[in-house]
């Protein structure tokens, strides 16, 4: 294909991705068939962190593609464009995702504490980006999407568990109250 030729598109993001200090998987989503299977998605997240981890650069092309990225700690962050991709689309869309998880997380960015808040952190990415395409790249409206509390879900929609949960507390706060009453 002429690279003359192509034509302007919205899908602007191959994949997204955080690595733990070891290259391991901790997050990936890809969004073309780039890296088919499994198997080949590894190998380049293998490759990718061997050729970054000691590198003070922010943008690397690698394997035909432009790759930005960030450490923090022992994470690394990367966002992966096609060759021809504007960087600095790719890197609003790196300082969106960190930035998130940086709120998300409450400023520590590390491993274990992403671990315990994977389940925001993939809502997050999924307003980031979808199937490619950038959605939003302020990371505060991202937070206000994703950082539901329990507290704020309406009654209709909460799970039963979730409703039971609440009522539990509230008597035991009730017989704490009573008790401490009485002993008075």
């Amino acid at each position: 294909m002429d690279s003359g030729n192509l034509e302007p598109s919205l899908y602007t993001i191959k994949a997204i991705a955080i690595l733990d200090n070891d290259g391991n998987r901790l997050l990936a989503k890809y969004y073309d068939d780039t890296f088919p299977t499994a198997k080949e998605q590894k190998q380049f997240e293998k490759n990718l962190f061997s050729k970054t981890q000691r590198a003070n650069a922010e943008i690397i092309m690698f394997e035909g593609l432009t790759c930005v990225y960030k450490s923090n700690v022992d994470l690394f962050f990367y966002v992966v464009g096609s060759s021809l991709e504007n960087e600095l689309i790719l890197a609003s869309v790196l300082n969106a995702l960190y930035e998130t998880t940086n709120q998300i997380l409450r400023r520590n960015v590390e491993k274990r504490v992403l671990l315990e808040n994977m389940d925001t952190v993939f809502l997050a990415v999924d307003e980031i980006c979808d199937g490619g395409i950038i959605l939003d790249s302020d990371a505060s409206s991202i937070v206000s999407k994703v950082a539901v509390r329990s507290d704020d879900i309406p009654l209709g929609e909460q799970t039963v568990a979730q409703q039971l949960t609440k009522k539990l507390e509230v008597l035991q706060s009730a017989k704490e109250q009573i008790k401490w009453s009485l002993l008075k």
